[in-house]
């Protein structure tokens, strides 16, 4: 399953992501995007599910601008969006025979100065496609397609929200990133009630923001400031779990913005084994990195040449999926295999640029339990470096000394984390940011979580 944030934050403090090259549906069979045809613009569909990748063209009355928004649905039409002024106008897309049909949907009107509406993820099922309105001091989730009567508001949330990623596969739990008293956290939607619990609140002074989830394992991907203040963070937690989140030192790579955008479905109960895709954005240009919260280094690919830059999807099975499009392949898909302890193999009879071979991948941290229980955890799975049980409340986390990461073909090796011993010691404190060099020594922190199934109003 692919969730990718409607607003991405720099994981780094450095640039501002730029948006994926197309979006897919929850379940990989269909993707959408804006394709150039000279100077102007159209909606193209792909069809991913078949036994060859294919496009479908969806050229309209008139050429797209380029800021109009597309989304797949489940049935192979598009959802297309249109701002204008401060009119918001929808309409869906299919191919009839030679041409393009199209079936307006209606419009939504934003008047308020500074508000802004984005286009959710597509959401699980892929029979309906939500919107987000988001204003200065208040925010509103519209139901935009798969509606009975035109787009239809269905929850206020106060506060100023971006984000969105889908906690379930019902398509009811969404999470939004909402700043509100000028720090921001992420709560939980509860669609069919109406009802915003608290989500994600590491500490009181942390900006905390939700990337990416797994309904099957329960994996979450966070970006927050609490390890480091001042400093974003990219880590881990499992929803509803006891153990503290997560902050691997192999995540941070100098000068460079890591961002996820896509999750190994299927591994149920095992979400320390679960691959997760990484954009990475720096000097040299945009690669691939694929990475497990059970290994201590990231494995960095290069892109297929045209990849539809951060997008992707990935089988159960451990293969990356990468659409791509080039002038000799207008319509593409690269497999990239992240095989445990073989990372980067290529995939036999794929297509695409060539994975990284002869690399052996990093055992699992020694003492970590695969797959243990842990009582009141709703993955159940034990974090690497931990046994089954309570956590120790003086856990300390690891410390490297950060390595410069470079694409494939001149790259350093990837870091590697090291973990000190557990102590009883008090929780250290955390110094003050400084521009001394090395990394600041990162704290544990514990992931609250409101129960989802009595969420309670917020």
């Amino acid at each position: 399953m692919t969730v990718c944030a409607v607003e991405p934050p720099s994981t780094s403090g450095v640039v501002r992501v730029p948006e994926a090259g197309c979006v897919i549906t929850a379940d990989g069979s269909y993707a959408a995007r804006l394709a150039p045809a000279g100077d102007c613009w159209f909606a193209e569909r792909w069809t991913l599910d078949g036994p060859e990748p294919y496009a479908v063209p969806l050229p309209g009355n008139q050429p797209e601008e380029p800021g109009t928004g597309v989304q797949p649905m489940g049935d192979g039409r598009v959802l297309v969006h249109r701002p204008s002024a401060e009119r918001h106008l929808f309409s869906l897309l299919y191919p009839t025979g030679p041409g393009t049909g199209e079936l307006p949907l209606g419009a939504v009107e934003c008047p308020e100065p500074g508000a802004r509406l984005f286009l959710l993820p597509p959401a699980p099922g892929g029979a309906r496609a939500y919107a987000l309105v988001s204003g200065p001091r208040s925010s509103a989730v519209w139901l935009v397609a798969g509606g009975a009567f035109g787009p239809e508001r269905l929850a206020e949330v106060p506060g100023r929200c971006s984000g969105g990623v889908w906690l379930d596969g019902t398509g009811r739990l969404l999470a939004l990133d909402r700043e509100l008293g000028g720090r921001t956290k992420t709560v939980v939607l509860d669609l069919e009630r109406a009802v915003v619990s608290p989500l994600l609140e590491i500490a009181d002074d942390s900006d905390d923001r939700l990337l990416l989830a797994d309904p099957d394992s329960g994996l979450l991907l966070i970006s927050s400031d609490a390890p480091s203040p001042g400093q974003e963070r990219l880590g881990w937690g499992v929803l509803g779990s006891t153990l503290p989140v997560r902050f691997p030192e192999c995540l941070r790579l100098p000068d460079c913005v890591v961002t996820p955008f896509a999750i190994q479905p299927g591994q149920v109960l095992m979400p320390e084994n679960c691959a997760v895709g990484l954009r990475v954005d720096g000097a040299f240009g945009t690669w691939v990195g694929t990475w497990r919260p059970a290994e201590r280094r990231v494995r960095h690919l290069p892109a297929p040449e045209g990849w539809l830059a951060g997008a992707g999807v990935w089988t159960p099975e451990g293969v990356l999926r990468l659409p791509y499009a080039t002038r000799s392949t207008p319509c593409g898909v690269s497999h990239l295999s992240a095989a445990r302890g073989d990372a980067g193999a290529a995939e036999p009879g794929r297509t695409g640029a060539a994975a990284e071979g002869g690399r052996t991948g990093a055992a699992a941290e020694p003492g970590s339990t695969s797959g243990a229980a842990e009582p009141g955890s709703i993955a159940g799975a034990a974090e690497p470096g931990s046994t089954a049980g309570a956590v120790e409340p003086g856990l300390a986390s690891a410390s490297v000394a950060d390595r410069t990461a470079a694409p494939p073909g001149g790259r350093p090796p990837a870091p590697m984390e090291t973990r000190v011993p557990v102590t009883s010691a008090p929780r250290p404190t955390v110094p003050p940011a400084t521009p001394a060099a090395g990394p600041a020594p990162a704290r544990p922190v514990p992931l609250q979580q409101a129960p989802l199934g009595r969420l309670v109003t917020n």
